[in-house]
């Protein structure tokens, strides 16, 4: 499953949020809101840009959403 670092107020969350919802991509939220999980963007993508997503079953790591939004389509 797919862990998408994200904030609620980002628009581009929004974006990869709204294109995941629809399209059935099965995604975990990582609101990085908390300290916790902005602390864990910081140590994987080296830097606090949301949205980033990590998927483990690919070893696949990005940030951009149309970017996000183009791997996603892949694996549809």
């Amino acid at each position: 499953m797919i862990d998408l670092y994200m904030l609620e107020t980002c628009p581009y969350c929004k974006k990869v949020i709204k294109f995941f919802d629809e399209n059935n991509v099965q995604y975990n939220k990582v609101d990085i809101a908390e300290k916790m999980n902005e602390d864990a963007l910081i140590q994987l993508g080296g830097k606090r840009q949301v949205p980033f997503i990590v998927d483990k079953e690919r070893n696949i790591q990005m940030y951009e959403s149309s970017d996000i939004i183009e791997y996603a389509k892949t694996i549809l």
